[in-house]
């Protein structure tokens, strides 16, 4: 399996995208902010929780629009408008809840992917040395 495909995975998993560690929360929605294997510090950067915010919206509004859509179409041309409603209002309100962690470890992974480890940032044995001279 390709190294990029290993981080994906991970982090679909709710994992560390770099070492694989699990139990990366404390609760539901408290990420712990380093991880206990590899010291990867989770917020790389200033405004990275925007990221997690983007994919939990995305996938969010996808289930929405097929909630919707399987609604509508599998019911046309009388759809049950209640139970519907009532089916979008139960996606939009639970399903960004419950993907809310996963959401952290797969911005975290795609993160890695688009500005792969430097340096430094992780334990020795986890990512790229630091130069010696």
């Amino acid at each position: 399996m390709s190294t990029n495909k290993r981080l994906f995975l991970r982090g679909c998993m709710k994992h560390c995208a770099v070492c694989g560690q699990g139990h990366l929360f404390r609760r539901w929605f408290i990420m712990l902010p380093r991880c206990p294997k590899c010291d990867l510090k989770f917020e790389r950067i200033e405004g990275h929780w925007t990221g997690d915010l983007g994919v939990n919206t995305i996938v969010s509004f996808g289930a929405l629009l097929i909630v919707l859509l399987v609604g509508f179409l599998a019911f046309w041309p009388d759809p049950p408008i209640v139970a519907i409603i009532i089916a979008s209002i139960a996606a939009a309100g639970l399903l960004p809840l419950a993907f809310f962690p996963y959401s952290k470890t797969i911005w975290l992974a795609i993160d890695i992917l688009m500005r792969p480890i430097e340096p430094g940032e992780v334990r020795p044995g986890f990512g790229p040395e630091p130069e010696t001279l």
